[in-house]
């Protein structure tokens, strides 16, 4: 780095898309809190292709501006942060619905030593008019809570813009997002990563500018739960799966032997059978995705390895998958044979299918569910070939 470089301790970036009318406020109250404070810092605008002349009011204020094509929230973010020459990072929407002039908490943290300091926009104060009320009531507490629900994130408010962290965290969390999901994509990887977070409070205003915000409600709400479960394959696959599996053994165990009625008047026979033994192969399935889609993350480095589930792997190998698998099978292939039996000694003839299908279902389920741990457990060998 630079020697004129290396005294800069902080980078205030924000996005910008035709943003004229509130620019050079944020701008401006970026600068005072920097000189009132003594702190040695630059502030950086990720233009996104304006053309109301916002490049131009950044640059006379004393901004750097970074264009960048490729359009998207995340993109502009991503590509002023990389350019930023600060020790830390502070990024905000340039709206003027965040407090430049207030940064104080935000950097006292994060020379304490924390990773990632979160804004809480909930204890900080949000001004009458400036949070949509589905977004304040609904969107951001769902969120959060899904949030640290999947994640164990501390943040209570998962989606504040306004956002402090070391520079040299962003090639270590490998951000990929380019829209709005940006902001969960950090928050999520800088927790699997097992960084610092902490938050402080910091207040919302009014949005500045006269024209609609670029957030879209649901369009981005839908955005930021889809990067949610999808950088969570336990609650995505696993657990619905296991729920699927459990409720499908329970059906099953209560009809094997015959019908279950309910209150004398609701007769649940081997229609219902069918059904449970549908759930536990659909809950197999979706059990061995999310085994899947964990084992090719770690593979990728999308998430970090687990070392239970590291130790999991090394007890699962190929060979223990087919012959748990061939156990199925040939648990169901019994079945099936049984089934066969009963038929003779009908003569081939018309069957009781009540009691033939008792046998036949749960006969059908365990070849199914034999052949796909024997698959799974060639497909799972493959995605650790370029690990072994």
């Amino acid at each position: 780095m630079k020697s004129e470089e290396t005294n800069i301790e902080l980078s205030i970036v924000m996005p910008c898309l035709n943003e004229a009318e509130t620019i050079e406020t944020c701008i401006k109250k970026a600068f005072h809190w920097l000189k009132t404070n003594g702190v040695s810092g630059e502030v950086v605008i990720g233009d996104n292709g304006s053309t109301d002349g916002s490049q131009k009011m950044a640059e006379a204020l004393g901004a750097r501006v970074i264009a960048i094509p490729r359009k998207g929230y995340g993109s502009a973010l991503m590509g002023a942060i990389e350019a930023s020459k600060g020790k830390y990072v502070i990024m905000g929407d340039s709206d003027d619905s965040y407090d430049f002039s207030n940064l104080t908490l935000f950097v006292e943290a994060l020379r304490k030593g924390n990773d990632l300091v979160m804004g809480n926009r909930f204890l900080g104060g949000i001004e009458k008019g400036a949070m949509p009320f589905i977004h304040r009531y609904l969107g951001n507490p769902v969120l959060s809570f899904i949030g640290r629900l999947f994640f164990h994130c501390p943040a209570g408010d998962f989606h504040c813009g306004l956002r402090g962290f070391r520079q040299d965290i962003v090639s270590l969390l490998d951000l990929k997002t380019t829209g709005m999901e940006f902001a969960s994509e950090m928050v999520v990887k800088a927790t699997i990563f097992k960084l610092k977070i902490t938050e402080v409070p910091t207040t919302l205003a009014k949005d500045g500018r006269t024209r609609p915000p670029h957030l879209r409600t649901w369009r981005d709400g839908w955005r930021h739960l889809r990067f949610l479960l999808i950088y969570s394959p336990r609650w995505l696959f696993v657990i619905p799966g296991l729920i699927l599996i459990l409720a499908g053994m329970i059906l099953g165990l209560m009809i094997i032997q015959g019908p279950v009625g309910l209150f004398n008047q609701v007769y649940f026979d081997t229609n219902t059978l069918l059904y449970a033994g549908a759930f536990v192969i659909v809950g197999f399935q979706a059990v061995s995705f999310g085994i899947f889609t964990r084992a090719y993350a770690v593979q990728a480095g999308f998430l970090p390895a687990k070392d239970s589930l590291t130790k999991l792997f090394e007890f699962i190998t190929l060979e223990a998958g087919l012959l748990i698998g061939l156990g199925f099978f040939l648990a169901g292939l019994g079945g099936t044979f049984y089934s066969l039996h009963i038929w003779d000694l009908s003569n081939f003839g018309q069957l009781d299918y009540p009691r033939i299908l008792r046998i036949v279902i749960p006969s059908v389920v365990a070849l199914i569910i034999g052949l796909q741990t024997m698959l799974s457990s060639f497909f799972l060998s493959v995605l650790g070939v370029n690990k072994k």
